[in-house]
C-alpha cells in the first residue's frame, strides 16, 4: 500500500513530492539527530524500549533462579540426598531443572517468531505473561523434583518467546542514535535478574524452611504484575503494522512513540520503502526464507555473537559461579555476598557498553572484548588446576573480572548485532532462530556441566575453562574474518550493503547510496537557504 497524496499534502516543503523523498528526508533526519536530541525529541519512544527492556528482567530472574537455588542449603535438602555427610542435588535432577526449561526455550523463540509476524508482538506478550503466572505458581508451591521441573518446563517457553520478542522490538522502535544502547539495555536486564536473585538469596538462603528459596520464586510476580499492567498500553510495532499493509495503525503507533504529523508520515514512508526494497528476497517471511540468498549471511552474522557467548562460558560463570565458590570452601553466607558483588560487576560493566558500543564499534567490541575473555578463562583454569588456596582465590577472581568484561563487551553488543542486522521483514524470526540456537548451546552445557563440574562425577571445578577458552579461540579466527561494522548504519543502508554483497572489512568505510542522497538533499537545502 502505498502512501497516499493527501499525506503528501501535510509536508510543506515543496521539494519533497515522492515517496521517495520522504523515505530519503526520514534517512537524513536519523542521521542527524543524536543521542541527547532523540532522548528530548522520542521521550515515548525511549519510555517503551525501557519497557521491553523491563520485561527482559523475566527472563534473566527465571534463568539465574534456576542456578542460584541449587546453592541454597534448603532447596539441596528438600529436593537432594545425602552425600558423605553433605546435601546434593542429584546431577541428573541439575540439569532437568537448568537444561529441561532451555529446551522449552527453543519451542518458544521459534513460535514466537512465527506467531508474532501473524498477530504482532503484544498479542504474543500477553500469552507469555499468563503462562509465566501460571508457570511460577507451580515452582513455588512445588514440594517434589517432578512438580517442580513441571514449573520451570512451562515456564521456559514463555522466556524463550519475551527473549526473542524485546529484542525484534527494540530493534523496531528505538532511534537510530540510541540503538546501540537499548540493545545493550537489553543486556542489562541480564544483570539487573540475576543481581535480584542475588540479594534475595542473601537475605533468605539460610532460612531452615521452604521460604530459602520459595522466596526467590515469590519475587517473580512483581516483575510480572508490572509488565502485563504495561503490555495494554504498549504500541504494536509500526514495522509489523506496515508489513501487514495496516498503514493508518502503523501512523498511528508512530505518534504514540512520538513519530506526529508529517514526521510520522516521512518515517512511515522510509519504513515502506525499507521493507519494499528487500520483499524480493524475502517474498512469503518464512523461516527458509532466512536461509536464501543474501538473507543467509545476514542470519549468520545476526546470530552468531549470541552463539559466541554460549561458547564463551558465560553458562559456568553465570549459574555455577556460587556452587563453586562454596565447593571452594566458602561459607554459604560468604558465596552469597560474593555473588551480589559479582552482579554488581556485571551490572557496571554493562553500562559501561553503553558508551563504547558506539564509539569503539560493534566489531571492536566484540572481537577484542572476545579476545581478552579468552585470556582470563585460561588463567581462570590454570589457576585452578594449582588448586591450592591461593590459586583457587585467584579462580575466584578470575571469575569476578570475567563477569565484568564479559558484560562490557560481547555480552552486551551480540543484542545489538542481533537487532539491526536481520532482514527488516524477517527481524522477528531471524532473533528467534538465534536465541533458539542459543538455547540448545545453553541446554548441551546445562545437561553436561554437572556432570563435568560436579565432585561425585568429574570434578573439574573451574577447570572447565580450558573447554571454553579453546572454544573461544575458534569463535575469535570466525569474528576476525566475517564480522562488519554496523554502527552508525539505517536499515536502509544495511540492506543495501548486503544486497551488494560488500564484504565485511568494507562496511565501516563503504558509501551507500543512502548517504549520497543525504549529501544531495543537504546540498540542496543549502540552495534554498541561500534563495
Amino acid at each position: 500500500m502505498a502512501i497516499d497524496e493527501k499525506n503528501l499534502g501535510h509536508v510543506e516543503d515543496p521539494a519533497v513530492e515522492t515517496q521517495t523523498d520522504l523515505a530519503n528526508l526520514a534517512n537524513l533526519e536519523e542521521h542527524e539527530v543524536g543521542k541527547w536530541a532523540s532522548l528530548k525529541k522520542y521521550p515515548l519512544a525511549c519510555f517503551w524500549c525501557m519497557y521491553a527492556v523491563w520485561c527482559v528482567l523475566l527472563v534473566s530472574f527465571e534463568n539465574q533462579a534456576a542456578g542460584s537455588v541449587i546453592s541454597i542449603p534448603e532447596f539441596r535438602k528438600d529436593f537432594g540426598y545425602n552425600y558423605q555427610g553433605e546435601w546434593t542435588l542429584p546431577a541428573s535432577w541439575q540439569s532437568a531443572f537448568s537444561g529441561a526449561p532451555v529446551a522449552s526455550g527453543i519451542v518458544g523463540s521459534l513460535a514466537c517468531g512465527q506467531i508474532g509476524d501473524l498477530i504482532g508482538r503484544r498479542g504474543v506478550l500477553i500469552g507469555c505473561f499468563v503462562i509465566t503466572f501460571a508457570a511460577v505458581t507451580v515452582e513455588f508451591i512445588a514440594t517434589t523434583n517432578a512438580v517442580f521441573f513441571a514449573g520451570k518446563f512451562i515456564n521456559g517457553f514463555a522466556v524463550g518467546a519475551i527473549a526473542t520478542l524485546t529484542v525484534a522490538y527494540i530493534g523496531e522502535i528505538t532511534p537510530l542514535a540510541l540503538r546501540g544502547v537499548f540493545t545493550c539495555l537489553n543486556a542489562l536486564s541480564y544483570t539487573l535478574g540475576p543481581l535480584t536473585v542475588a540479594i534475595i538469596v542473601n537475605y533468605t538462603g539460610e532460612f531452615e524452611s521452604r521460604w530459602a528459596y520459595r522466596a526467590v520464586f515469590c519475587a517473580q510476580y512483581g516483575f510480572a504484575v508490572i509488565a502485563a499492567i504495561g503490555v495494554f498500553f504498549m504500541p504494536e510495532s509500526p514495522w509489523w503494522l506496515a508489513s501487514k499493509g495496516r498503514m493508518d495503525d502503523a501512523l498511528k503507533s508512530l505518534a504514540k512513540l512520538g513519530h506526529r504529523g508529517e514526521q510520522g508520515v516521512s518515517k512511515l514512508a522510509l519504513i515502506q520503502q525499507t521493507l519494499d526494497k528487500v520483499k524480493q528476497e524475502t517474498e512469503g517471511a518464512t523461516y527458509m526464507e532466512c536461509f536464501r540468498k543474501t538473507n543467509l549471511r545476514r542470519t549468520i552474522i545476526s546470530i552468531m555473537p549470541l552463539s559466541i557467548q554460549s561458547l564463551s562460558g558465560v553458562i559456568f560463570a553465570a549459574s555455577y559461579s556460587t556452587y563453586y565458590m562454596q565447593l571452594a570452601g566458602y561459607s554459604t553466607a560468604e558465596s552469597f555476598k560474593l555473588q551480589i558483588g559479582q552482579q554488581v560487576l556485571s551490572l557496571f560493566g554493562n553500562v559501561c557498553s553503553w558508551y563504547l558500543v558506539d564509539r569503539v564499534g560493534r566489531r571492536n567490541l566484540t572481537f577484542y572484548g572476545l579476545l581478552v575473555l579468552t585470556g582470563i578463562l585460561f588463567v581462570m583454569a590454570a589457576c585452578a588446576t594449582v588448586g591450592t588456596p591461593g590459586p583457587i582465590k585467584a579462580t575466584i577472581a578470575m571469575i569476578l573480572l570475567y563477569c565484568w568484561w564479559y558484560n562490557v563487551t560481547i555480552g552486551a553488543t551480540a543484542y545489538t548485532i542481533l537487532a539491526e542486522v536481520s532482514t527488516s521483514r524477517l527481524r522477528g524470526k531471524t532473533v528467534a532462530i538465534g536465541f533458539a540456537l542459543q538455547n540448545i548451546l545453553n541446554m548441551i552445557w546445562l545437561f553436561v556441566l554437572p556432570y563435568l563440574f560436579n565432585p561425585d562425577y568429574a570434578n573439574l571445578g573451574a577447570k572447565v575453562a580450558f573447554i571454553f577458552g579453546g572454544l573461544a579461540v575458534f569463535s575469535l579466527v570466525y569474528l576476525f574474518i566475517y564480522q562488519p561494522e554496523t554502527a552508525g548504519r539505517s536499515y536502509q543502508e544495511l540492506d543495501e550493503m548486503f544486497t551488494k554483497k560488500v564484504p565485511a572489512r568494507q562496511f565501516k568505510s563503504f558509501r551507500t547510496e543512502s548517504q549520497e542522497q543525504n549529501a544531495q538533499l543537504t546540498g540542496d537545502a543549502a540552495k534554498q537557504a541561500e534563495l
